[in-house]
């Protein structure tokens, strides 16, 4: 059966009022922009439901698009036909026909979206059911579990039939909620939580700390390709800001006691996100920490460190165990890029007995004892910005960094 368009189910954007519109328009333009390499298809959006009309386009390969696409709570395989009945039950058997099998179940679930239609759902379920009866042979009903769900919508410009639900990615269309900036390491948590922060409609720009020579160009490489990932993820340009921080580091490692050198790293670490962060017009910082998982996440660590900034801190993994991550890394295909085996500036200089409790008015004495002010500027000012493409390869974004 040749299907003539995808119908798509908004999900969380049904329950806006008046800017309704506006997350309607930002999803229209987010699914143009991933569908971009289908030049014939045709976008069309209302307050209830948008269609993608194939027009001869490969519709396998848009399906696999639309999975990704934020804001899409689901969406199904379609076809269109007039709001006559005969039509109705002819189409229904085409479509049912070319999905059954010997032994197959099936059941018919009408929806009237418009009241006025002639029939209601009751005596639709039992027209078109007896019309595929009475000409598939061997057919069979299932209401509770069938192998072949019809669903027919009847709405005021005509009727839509399909036989498949497909799950979205849901949560909000990518761009509506502002801009943030990630701490994006070489691990598994952070990237997990740019997909988190990205699903609630956050555009995000990854700022990754690079400390050669004690971390590798391996490890840079690595960062780009999770870049990469959820660049394709979310079918918009990623922009990495990656940051020289040898200088900082060192000073930490020669000026800080050992205990708290890892509570004055990731205060350094956020004060020059923060400054990248106002430069790029960010709201907000996300990073990838979870409560009590590592020394630096324990609350009294996260109140030592938040100290540097009044910038909203988002933290979408805080209440996640380490194996619900893990299951989300593997779901999004980051976790095999996080575990090569290349240590970034956060697995450097780590010392043996880092401080869980730390007391902010301990960390701003030992900091205070060195001007780490010019520093941090000059991390700033040496930053190397990439911008990632989702269609561009990847050896490409790696040749224009070096």
């Amino acid at each position: 059966m040749n299907y003539d368009r995808i119908l798509i189910r908004y999900g969380e954007i049904s329950l806006k009022g008046r800017n309704r519109n506006k997350f309607i328009d930002k999803l229209r333009k987010n699914v143009r922009l991933a569908l971009s390499s289908f030049p014939n298809i045709k976008i069309e959006a209302s307050r209830d439901r948008m269609y993608v009309l194939l027009n001869g386009e490969n519709g396998l390969e848009i399906i696999e698009k639309l999975k990704h696409i934020f804001g899409i709570q689901s969406f199904s395989p379609a076809i269109k036909v007039e709001r006559e009945l005969e039509e109705i039950k002819n189409a229904s058997l085409e479509l049912v026909r070319s999905l059954f099998k010997q032994g197959k179940t099936f059941k018919v679930t009408a929806k009237r979206s418009d009241k006025t239609f002639e029939l209601n759902t009751d005596e639709l379920n039992h027209a078109i059911g007896g019309h595929l009866l009475k000409n598939i042979a061997g057919l069979r009903v299932d209401v509770k579990n069938p192998d072949i769900n019809l669903q027919v919508e009847v709405r005021k410009e005509a009727v839509y039939l399909s036989c498949e639900i497909i799950p979205g990615a849901g949560g909000l269309p990518l761009g509506t909620s502002g801009k943030a900036m990630l701490m994006l390491s070489g691990g598994i948590d952070s990237p997990v939580a740019g997909y988190l922060a990205m699903r609630r409609g956050l555009e995000i720009e990854a700022v990754h700390f690079f400390s050669p020579p004690f971390t590798s160009e391996r490890a840079k490489e690595k960062v780009i390709d999770l870049s990469k990932k959820l660049a394709e993820i979310s079918g918009c340009v990623i922009k990495l800001h990656i940051v020289p921080f040898t200088d900082v580091q060192q000073a930490i490692r020669e000026q800080v006691p050992e205990n708290y050198s890892m509570t004055s790293t990731r205060r350094m670490m956020l004060r020059i996100t923060d400054e990248i962060r106002k430069k790029q017009d960010g709201l907000a910082i996300v990073t990838g920490e979870s409560l009590g998982q590592v020394a630096s996440q324990t609350l009294e660590s996260m109140y030592a460190i938040n100290e540097v900034t009044n910038t909203p801190i988002l933290r979408p993994l805080i209440s996640m165990d380490k194996t619900d991550i893990i299951k989300i890394a593997d779901k999004i295909n980051t976790l095999d890029i996080s575990n090569r085996p290349y240590e970034d500036c956060c697995t450097i200089f780590v010392p043996s007995s880092p401080k869980t409790k730390p007391r902010r008015d301990k960390v701003n004495q030992f900091e205070s004892y060195f001007d780490f002010e010019p520093l941090i500027q000059e991390a700033v000012q040496e930053v190397e910005t990439l911008t990632i493409r989702p269609d561009r390869d990847i050896r490409q974004e790696i040749n224009d960094l070096f």
